[in-house]
């Protein structure tokens, strides 16, 4: 086995460790109703041991991509510490799967995030349960698709891993609210740096140009510009709104790309990748942590306070994203639908 040791220590110096140093929470915009606390949690904590301690007995808690991967780790650890799960699957099989094969609550769900009507169904069905949902994991998703696809006129990454979300939030809206405590955990990445010149927002559907890379930056900087945002109109209520970057995991997230670079994750990844117990800590520990009570609009690595691209603060590309977003999948959000503050 390959030692674990000293796993990723060589790039957490060479790379991380310079710009950790110099990462004020004012980077975060004075959005928050309270500084995120600095946790004892680093990139080598896991799942279970950033929740450890947590009961979370009665609380109901939903969480997409339940079947494989981060979301099913997330999925079974939020369950061992006494959540009931719903685990939301691209297909009902693949969800009642999942759920069957962990112990806890769970309730098996299913949407597809390219077709917004499932997206509606799905979120039909769990307000039908007639309860707060304590939390909302969007932790689905797609990743840097060789050719250029659309769904809804957008391109494939946006439409899914930002607006199919995006639905799902906003009907699912009521529900957090009426929770005593409702929070909502926004996976982003990394690599939403790879949008350079932030939301292009006369490229949505990729005309002008594609590059799949750029392209999933773009829905992953959306993932994080759309908690900020939704942290802004829910700030004046008892819930939360953060997104996060889980680490970098060899998941089947990483199915396109390309063969060389799948076999260098596969045989050489345990360099400087996470497990995926490590991958889902940060995930638990937004959504789960009594620190982070009332603490909303951070972008979190780590099981702390992340240093992101300059966009990632932009509440003004925030505000234009909702209003875009808002046009994009107005049929499919509910009556009411709150506008950018």
């Amino acid at each position: 086995m390959a030692p674990q040791f000293n796993r990723r220590q060589v790039l957490k110096h060479a790379v991380t460790l310079s710009v950790l140093s110099a990462l004020p929470l004012a980077l975060q915009a004075e959005i928050l109703s309270r500084p995120a606390p600095r946790s004892s949690f680093d990139e080598d904590s896991t799942a279970e041991e950033v929740t450890e301690g947590i009961d979370l007995s009665g609380k109901t808690i939903a969480i997409t991509g339940a079947n494989s991967g981060l979301g099913y780790e997330t999925m079974r650890v939020l369950a061992l510490r006494g959540a009931h799960v719903i685990g939301i699957a691209r297909n009902q099989d693949k969800a009642d799967k999942a759920c069957a094969s962990i112990d806890g609550e769970t309730t098996a769900m299913f949407l597809d995030l390219a077709e917004w009507d499932s997206v509606v169904a799905c979120a039909e069905r769990i307000k039908a349960l007639g309860q707060p949902l304590d939390g909302l994991i969007t932790n689905a998703g797609i990743m840097s698709l060789p050719e250029l696809q659309l769904v809804n006129g957008y391109e494939r990454q946006f439409a899914i891993n930002h607006l199919g979300h995006f639905i799902l939030i906003n009907q699912l809206r009521d529900a957090v609210l009426a929770a005593p405590e409702g929070r909502f955990t926004i996976l982003s990445s990394l690599a939403h740096k790879q949008a350079e010149n932030g939301i292009e927002f006369d490229n949505l559907d990729g005309s002008n140009h594609y590059d799949g890379w750029q392209a999933y930056g773009v829905s992953k900087l959306a993932n994080a510009l759309c908690a900020r945002e939704l942290a802004q109109q829910i700030s004046d209520t008892h819930a939360t709104a953060n997104s996060l970057h889980p680490g970098v995991i060899n998941t089947n997230l990483g199915r396109h790309m390309s063969p060389w670079k799948q076999t260098v994750a596969n045989y050489l990844g345990w360099i400087f990748m996470k497990t995926i117990p490590e991958g889902a800590a940060t995930t638990c520990y937004v959504a789960t942590s009594p620190e982070l009570r009332g603490v909303r609009g951070y972008y979190f690595a780590d099981c702390n306070v992340g240093e992101g691209a300059r966009y990632l603060t932009d509440d003004a590309m925030a505000k234009k994203l909702w209003r875009v977003s808002t046009e994009a999948t107005g049929d499919y959000l509910p009556d009411g639908h709150p506008q950018p503050s």
